[in-house]
């Protein structure tokens, strides 16, 4: 699937038919399990949330579906341009229903994702890519904890 960042999907389409509409912009298959879903991610606003979140809300909404099918769903979104992936560490994938450029704090003790606006950051003197390459997008995760 190739990526369609003009797919984003805002809480005005957040009805099955604009959600439908939608999922099909970005080359996906509206399937019950995805419109659900997608439903979910999306009419709350912009948010970030993990896949086991996407999944205790589905639960509490009665919908039936695992984990790995959230997990599958989410990756599939992401890779469709839908959402963006902030990888926080090997183990802890958030996914961000604002696809714009932007930066995240990432608060420790609370384990959680907040947006910074990307004017707020200047990234220079990045490094030439290797032969062959191009540099797709800087990511800028800040880590916050509490004074101690």
């Amino acid at each position: 699937m190739t990526s369609n960042r003009n797919a984003d999907i805002s809480m005005k389409d957040t009805d099955i038919s604009g959600i439908s509409d939608r999922l099909r912009g970005a080359g996906l298959r509206p399937t019950r399990q995805r419109l659900s879903l997608a439903h979910l991610l999306f009419s709350k606003g912009n948010r970030h949330i993990s896949a086991e979140a996407l999944h205790e809300e589905a639960l509490n909404a009665d919908m039936s579906v695992s984990l790995a099918t959230v997990y599958n769903t989410l990756h599939q979104f992401n890779e469709a341009g839908l959402l963006r992936a902030v990888a926080i560490d090997s183990a802890k994938t958030y996914f961000d229903t604002n696809t714009s450029h932007h930066h995240h704090f990432y608060i420790e003790d609370e384990n959680r994702v907040v947006d910074v606006p990307a004017s707020h950051i200047n990234v220079t003197d990045l490094p030439s890519p290797p032969e062959g390459m191009e540099i797709a997008r800087v990511d800028v995760i800040v880590r916050l904890r509490e004074k101690s």
